[in-house]
């Protein structure tokens, strides 16, 4: 999901749907009247002209899901230029004088349905408020700032792609210090009055603080460490199998052919309600959701042939993002309060079905027969019971974030989240990230990895200067337990459900 945030720290699921393209101007002839409009006609022309805007962020989705799922490597120096041609574009359309005079004749951040006039709702009145926020951090940010952050997520996709596929940390760490320098100065002029990290949070949740997440983070630490530690020396005691498993191997590994698995998560995504005529399921080195919005929603995965349940819940988790996005109301399509709430919501959305619903004992038994159609005899003989203690061991030795369980996966996070406040702050130096990643890893899941493409490389946010990001993961687990825990109080019959597959 962060892949596309290089150019406007807008996550992909934040891009608007596209209407027929238009030509593309500085400043459209309709807002120079701003000033003499009503506010009711204000208030049209500026849905129009942000409607333009939301339309080139979705060309800019396109190019960002095309740059992780079907670019030729030697077209990314061309790539990177092409995104930082749209950068500046979509950033003189943002910053417009005219369309900062629409948003105060539309009643900027004072906006009320009396001001906007008849028919006006709730809605109308957080459409415009979203708009000034959005312009008063848009102005805040130099041209060639905005055109330097879209390169460098280019060339920083790049990069890291590089560095991860040789295991070599010394390709990465040039951009990372461009970003980290860069994210540095482009917080002091968008939020001056908070402190960098701050700064940075907000662009994926707003109003979320470095002291906020210093409540939440240190007690969630030292409960799962020592939790992840009974987990494991339990395993131990039981000759090395997870309790769960009862003796007998886990299901989830073996040899599956990739093509099968592809088609297995297809068929999930399909049952689970993603409009196939509204967008793709893709492969990509990193599983992200992106695109142009509810009208071309673009989803990615991966396959391991030696680990079925990382290409499925991979599948399944952006899934949950795809739905969110197909989902916002069309109405107000192309308009700020149609985009995203936060990045934690919208994590809560692919954890709701990741966790909630696809780690549970009902949706086993929804999945098994698939399995059995798809890998036939690999799943004969399988119960219910031991594809769910499958798909929940606790992982020993937990490398991977993404692959990792339950459990060990707020610990990843919380590892990161306290790497990049120091990257931000200046208390870490970028050439020091490997040597820390290690420490932190053995301190907080008792491993190290073996190498920096299984460290401190394996994820791509940093290269599109996402920080902040990390925590909204765990904050949408929070979320997501919330939501699901609800739902079962206000759903009749929703295991029932789940089990045959009425998503």
């Amino acid at each position: 999901l962060a892949r596309s945030l290089s150019a406007s720290a807008l996550a992909p699921c934040s891009s608007r749907r596209a209407p027929r393209a238009r030509p593309v101007r500085a400043a459209p002839k309709r807002a120079m009247a701003a000033c003499a409009a009503a506010p009711a006609e204000a208030y049209t022309q500026l849905k129009a002209e942000l409607s333009e805007i939301a339309a080139l962020g979705g060309i800019e989705g396109l190019l960002s899901w095309d740059q992780a799922a079907m670019l030729p490597p030697g077209a990314q120096e061309l790539r990177a230029k092409q995104m930082a041609a749209l950068a500046g574009v979509i950033h003189a359309r943002k910053t417009a004088t005219e369309l900062g005079e629409l948003i105060a004749k539309c009643g900027g951040e004072s906006a009320d349905t009396a001001v906007l006039g008849e028919g006006a709702t709730a809605f109308d009145v957080a459409n415009v408020k979203r708009a000034h926020e959005d312009y008063q951090r848009a102005t805040r940010v130099p041209a060639e700032m905005a055109k330097r952050e879209a390169e460098l997520g280019a060339k920083g996709y790049a990069a890291w792609m590089e560095a991860r596929e040789k295991s070599d940390w010394s390709l990465f760490s040039p951009v990372l210090k461009e970003w980290v320098a860069l994210v540095r100065e482009r917080c002091a002029l968008v939020r001056p009055d908070l402190p960098p990290y701050d700064a940075a949070l907000s662009d994926y949740e707003r109003g979320l603080t470095k002291a906020r997440l210093d409540e939440i983070f240190p007690p969630v630490r030292k409960a799962l460490s020592a939790l992840v530690a009974e987990v494991y020396e339990a395993a131990e005691k039981n000759g090395g199998v997870p309790v769960a498993l009862s003796g007998a191997k886990s299901v989830m590994t073996g040899a599956f052919d990739t093509d099968k698995q592809a088609a297995l998560s297809k068929e999930v995504a399909l049952a689970m309600g993603f409009d196939e005529s509204r967008g793709r399921l893709d492969v990509s080195a990193h599983p992200f959701t992106g695109g142009a919005g509810p009208e071309d929603t673009r989803m990615t995965t991966r396959y391991k042939a030696d680990d079925l349940s990382e290409g499925l819940t991979g599948t399944i988790h952006e899934t949950g993002h795809a739905l969110y996005e197909q989902a916002r109301p069309a109405k107000y399509a192309g308009q700020p309060v149609s985009s995203a709430h936060s990045m934690g919501i919208h994590e809560s959305q692919s954890l709701l079905w990741e966790r909630m619903v696809a780690l549970g004992p009902e949706f086993a038994k929804f999945l098994l027969p698939k399995l059995g159609e798809q890998f036939g005899g690999q799943f004969e003989g399988v119960t219910p019971e031991q594809l769910h203690a499958s798909f929940n061991i606790v992982k020993k030795p937990s490398l991977i974030r993404v692959e990792s369980d339950e459990l060990t996966y707020p610990l990843h996070i919380i590892l990161r989240y306290e790497l990049e406040c120091g990257l931000i702050d200046g208390s870490i130096e970028v050439d020091d990230l490997p040597r820390l990643w290690n420490e932190k890893m053995e301190t907080m899941l008792g491993c190290t990895p073996p190498d920096d493409a299984k460290g401190v490389l394996q994820d791509v946010h940093w290269s599109a200067g996402a920080f902040g990001y990390f925590p909204t993961y765990s904050l949408g687990a929070m979320y997501a337990c919330q939501i699901f825990d609800y739902a079962k109080t206000q759903l009749d019959g929703l295991e029932e459900e789940i089990e045959k597959g009425e998503f």
